[in-house]
């Protein structure tokens, strides 16, 4: 039986076999805007060899964002573009997607990229964009995902990766995670057992996706 303060059970396919060990390591650009604890789940998922991948890139949309010191601990480069300093989202993603292609990205991994995509990039990355968002859609969608679960009283949450869509959080689903909520659980309490969810399932649906 399933204790009441683990994670309930993972919904997703069954992993593809481990790749070759020649075989050509997938190129990830990943988008971040905070904290980057999931972009590091998955570089170090790459370093211990369950993903057969790269990461040439590390874009970050706020200049406080600590993403880029984990960037620099593991040696990628870390791009800063302020949303802020831009006219249009469309004009944002076009330089996005440019810092993208010329570092080789041939996937992203949005791991808590706080920005709504515009077609500039979808249509640049078809059914290749990826994200990791806390809670099991299509419940919760968009921001504050986790107060919005608490306020709703409902009883179990979790974490969804998924295939980005201009839609904000409706691409098709690749893994999911639910985590039940606890009597007393506060935003910060939920958060924290939710992450450790997403950084179980992200590695694993990435790898599922890129068919390393």
């Amino acid at each position: 039986m399933t204790s009441a303060n683990s994670s309930l059970s993972l919904i997703s396919p069954d992993l593809p076999p481990a790749p070759p060990s020649n075989a050509t390591p997938a190129k990830i650009g990943v988008l971040a805007s905070g904290n980057g604890s999931n972009f590091e789940a998955l570089i170090q998922a790459i370093a211990d060899g369950q993903i057969r991948a790269e990461i040439p890139i590390v874009i970050y949309n706020n200049p406080d964002a600590a993403v880029a010191a984990r960037a620099q601990r593991w040696g990628i480069p870390a791009v800063l573009l302020d949303h802020r300093q831009y006219q249009s989202r469309e004009a944002f993603d076009f330089d996005v997607v440019q810092a993208l292609v010329q570092a080789g990205s041939e996937w992203i991994v949005m791991a808590g990229w706080m920005r709504r995509v515009t077609d500039v990039l979808i249509d640049r990355f078809p059914k290749r964009a990826i994200n990791i968002h806390p809670s099991l859609l299509p419940s919760f969608p968009g921001i504050r995902a986790i107060d919005r679960a608490l306020a709703a009283g409902v009883k179990i949450t979790g974490c969804t990766v998924h295939f980005v869509t201009l839609e904000v959080d409706a691409g098709p689903i690749l893994m999911q995670s639910a985590v039940p909520i606890l009597a007393g659980d506060t935003s910060e309490t939920l958060h924290a057992r939710v992450q450790v969810q997403e950084h179980a399932i992200l590695p694993r649906a990435v790898r599922l996706a890129i068919g390393q």
